[in-house]
């Protein structure tokens, strides 16, 4: 997350050297975050899920405003204690960065509650409608008869959550803020494939039988809870979400079909530069944002002709596009067979590059990592691959997830460096060794900052290049399509949200400057009208990190080690751009 809240004045007042008699509140400190983070815990069931605990697990969270406003009104009471409880000026630097943190995500929620209305609530990438389904059969897991009961519970909880959301979207609908129509369209689909309940269904008569097979219920039991989940179902689950599938249809033709992004909407303007700061951690503009992704397209544009150029090509960059985008050599088959080898693929490149981290890292990752396809019911053609964190405790796999409907939406080209992105030294990597730290209180072991995030990511993709990966040319030209496509982001995200842009002009700019796939790129620009700002973090938090190393080796010179180096950006969990730079510099002066 990310604010407006400034933390110039909290840095200012930072000492290098803490007077003798301050008394070192570290421990007083760290115990009141722990106390705190584990009521904030309290209030999410999911969230309880998400880290292997069974605490609440017959619950879901509450979706309602009210319960929105509950967290802020919780959150301004304890922001308030820390300041009175601990002196900011006496805390050591480490400290210091825990209470701006906590701080930062206060300032984010409270300047988040001006704009109720207009994220939305239902759409094609991010609604809980196929959220809940997907989290209880990778996340609730089954080991006892309670813990079955629990799952049975939470059917009922989670058509008590649907219809809360309904409540919502309708309100938004009131306030004239409907995402635009693919949204619905898809939304209507994946609500029809989920409605009888057959996905949640298969996976309850499943963990049922794999109890009976480890001989933890008898057959009776096994019978009575298979009966009492199809129960629950019809009685709950359908109606709540038949209740959804009438609201989407009867308000669908309300959407608009060739909508620009969110400024359209009233305060949507305001709502943009929000979730740029939210997305950047940054007090960057629009305007300073496009720009930045106009010149980067062009540099980028020149290291892909140089690649054009190795492998001999002849013709102009665009008909090498139209070549790498439409040559069968650089597909797998549009069957299972196709699938199954695009997996195995990324799986031989993962665990190649894993074997060279401890050249590259001190630190590495405790947590297994797997490759699977995206469930059915929410697979979409062209849609991206993305990765889902374990548990803490290793009991879950982190798993870097793959749509795989249309694998002509798929290159290989692409292929290694988002398996670089989302797997290791990416996500997977920086996601897990943050939930590991045992040296910071817990709540920053799970803290979020797409710009750190995503700009990791972005940045072990050029990583994997120096340490051997991309080894076909072709597949090193994947790399730059996929850093160019970052670029893009930055152009047509701000594009859509702050320049006017048509869904068609942004389609056209992605056409004219990239390989990628049409499927993918109309996959691509519909994301970025739903989840504004978001795009913007990977670039933008890449290019930092870039800066920050480049500033580290000028530095230090002969001093300078990468190990060193990369366990200070992963070794205090995710941070805003600005605590990550003073993270860095403190790193420096140790070195020198």
């Amino acid at each position: 997350m990310a604010t407006s809240f400034s933390i110039a004045f909290l840095l200012l007042t930072s000492c290098k050297e803490e007077p003798k008699a301050v008394i070192d509140q570290t421990a007083e400190l760290n115990k009141w975050f722990d106390e705190k983070y584990e009521e904030q815990l309290q209030m999410s069931p999911l969230a309880l899920t998400a880290q292997g605990r069974k605490d609440q697990y017959d619950k879901i969270d509450d979706l309602s405003k009210e319960a929105e406003k509950k967290e802020l009104a919780w959150y301004t009471k304890n922001a308030a204690e820390l300041s009175e409880k601990f002196d900011y000026a006496s805390l050591n630097e480490a400290d210091q960065t825990s209470y701006n943190l906590w701080m930062y995500q206060y300032e984010t929620l409270k300047e988040g509650a001006n704009f109720e209305n207009l994220d939305y609530v239902f759409d094609q990438m991010r609604g809980l409608h196929t959220g809940l389904p997907s989290y209880l059969i990778n996340f609730h897991k089954v080991d006892s008869l309670a813990d079955m009961n629990a799952y049975i519970s939470r059917i009922k909880e989670a058509s008590r959550g649907i219809d809360q959301l309904v409540e919502r979207a309708k309100e938004q609908a009131t306030a004239g803020n409907l995402p635009p129509k693919f949204a619905f369209t898809t939304v209507i689909t994946q609500t029809k494939a989920l409605a009888d309940g057959t996905p949640l269904l298969n996976d309850m008569n499943g963990k049922i039988d794999a109890l009976l097979a480890s001989e933890k219920i008898t057959a009776e039991e096994a019978t009575s809870l298979k009966e009492q989940s199809q129960k629950t179902l019809n009685d709950y689950f359908k109606p709540s979400y038949e209740k959804l599938l009438a609201w989407l249809e009867s308000e669908i033709d309300n959407a608009e079909e060739t909508p620009t992004g969110v400024s359209r909407h009233e305060n949507g303007k305001d709502f943009y530069n929000y979730r740029l700061k939210v997305f950047t951690t940054t007090a960057m503009t629009a305007d300073e944002i496009h720009e930045i992704g106009l010149k980067e397209v062009t540099r980028i544009k020149s290291e892909m002709m140089a690649i054009k150029e190795k492998v001999g090509f002849k013709g102009d960059l665009n008909e090498f596009f139209k070549f790498v985008n439409t040559d069968p050599q650089f597909f797998f088959p549009n069957t299972d067979e196709g699938r199954q080898a695009y997996l195995d693929e990324s799986k031989k490149y993962l665990d190649d590059l894993t074997k060279k981290l401890p050249d590259y890292f001190g630190i590495l990752p405790k947590a297994k990592l797997e490759v699977k396809r995206v469930e059915a019911f929410r697979e979409q053609d062209g849609a991206p691959q993305h990765y889902s964190a374990g548990t803490p405790d290793g009991s879950r796999a982190g798993t870097y997830y793959v749509h795989l409907s249309d694998m002509n939406a798929m290159p290989k080209t692409t292929m290694e460096g988002v398996a670089y992105h989302e797997g290791n030294p990416g996500h997977h990597m920086q996601i897990s060794i943050a939930q590991e730290l045992e040296a910071v209180p817990k709540f920053r072991t799970q803290a979020g900052f797409s710009v750190y995030s995503e700009g990791w990511a972005l940045y072990t993709e050029t990583l994997a290049k120096e340490m051997g990966g991309y080894q076909n040319p072709y597949y090193d030209f994947g790399r730059l399509v996929n850093e160019i496509w970052r670029a893009i982001r930055l152009v047509v995200d701000t594009g859509l949200h702050a320049k006017g842009w048509t869904e068609a002009d942004a389609i056209k700019y992605f056409t004219e400057n990239s390989s990628i796939a049409p499927g993918a790129i109309k996959a691509e620009v519909q994301r970025y009208m739903v989840m504004p700002g978001q795009a913007t973090s990977y670039k933008i938090g890449m290019l930092k990190m870039q800066e920050l190393r480049k500033m580290a080796e000028t530095e230090l010179g002969d001093k300078f080690d990468i190990k060193g180096f990369h366990d200070t950006v992963l070794g205090g969990g995710a941070l805003p751009l600005e605590l990550l730079e003073r993270r860095v510099k403190a790193w420096i002066d140790t070195q020198k």
